[in-house]
């Protein structure tokens, strides 16, 4: 079948996920329809992602989706490396929607499956901006303030996140979800720290979690600029993505996993 899931609910809607600890293989089985479908690029995705929302799809409902399918991802390799529990969980979120869906995922790993003070979930904006550019990504930024397990951190400039990384070692997981499809060019303060700070932390074992894309890696060619992330998991939508099966994509992803976002097959142009 190509085109979104229909063999599982939605991310968001899917009561597995809220309430078991299913593990990547078992993600992957359940979202095998997103996961065998045809590759897309960036542009192509941009272009779903319009015809969705003209067809009535809002963006929220998207992201809503996006970032449970993230949390359930980062769940599923925490327990895998035998990390969960064991440290903080970094979100570095830009100031769009990539960063949005990191917010999400961040409020679904708070209070999703066995939700208690020893889960501390830190989401830091890397952005020169105090507050995310889109609307969904600050409506996401928004609603983690209404959560005590959560804190919510900015990030302006370079010295900004090197304080950050002050004790990086001990975090459980690193969630990149600085920049998605409209990555262009060399990266600039303090995105660029960030990637170098992510670096830094997988140099220590710290498994890192990409959004989409590890940030730097184009989505449709699969060039890379520096620095770039490297992943141990990265979670795309919709459909598989080009630039993560060509040139320095799959060294960099990892293991991928596509999660349906509720993209419907009127919105897909692809034949």
């Amino acid at each position: 079948m190509d085109h979104e899931a229909v063999d599982a609910p939605l991310p968001a809607h899917d009561p597995a996920l809220q309430a078991e600890a299913l593990t990547l293989a078992e993600l992957a089985a359940r979202w095998h329809a997103a996961m065998s479908a045809t590759p897309i690029g960036a542009e192509a995705m941009r272009g779903a992602d319009r015809r969705a929302q003209a067809l009535g799809v809002s963006g929220w409902e998207l992201m809503r989706n996006a970032g449970a399918a993230i949390a359930a991802a980062a769940r599923a390799l925490l327990l895998e490396r035998g990390r969960w529990g064991s440290g903080p969980i970094l979100v570095l979120a830009g100031p769009g929607n990539n960063g949005g869906d990191g917010s999400v995922a961040a409020w679904f790993l708070a209070h999703g499956p066995h939700a208690g003070p020893e889960r501390f979930v830190a989401v830091a904006l890397i952005a020169t901006e105090a507050r995310p550019t889109t609307h969904d990504a600050a409506r996401a930024w928004d609603h983690l303030g209404q959560s005590s397990n959560v804190e919510r951190l900015h990030a302006a400039t370079a010295l900004d996140v090197a304080l950050l990384g002050h004790g990086i070692e001990h975090a459980a997981l690193i969630v990149d979800a600085l920049l998605g499809t409209g990555v262009r060019g060399p990266l600039r303060e303090p995105v660029r720290s960030a990637v170098e700070l992510i670096q830094r932390a997988h140099g220590a074992d710290v498994p890192v979690l990409s959004v989409d894309t590890p940030t730097s890696v184009d989505l449709s060619s699969g060039d890379a600029s520096e620095p770039v992330v490297m992943a141990d998991l990265t979670v795309t939508f919709h459909r598989p993505k080009l630039g993560l099966l060509a040139r320095r994509g799959p060294a960099q992803a990892g293991r991928v996993l596509v999660a349906p976002i509720g993209i419907p097959r009127a919105a897909d142009q692809v034949a």
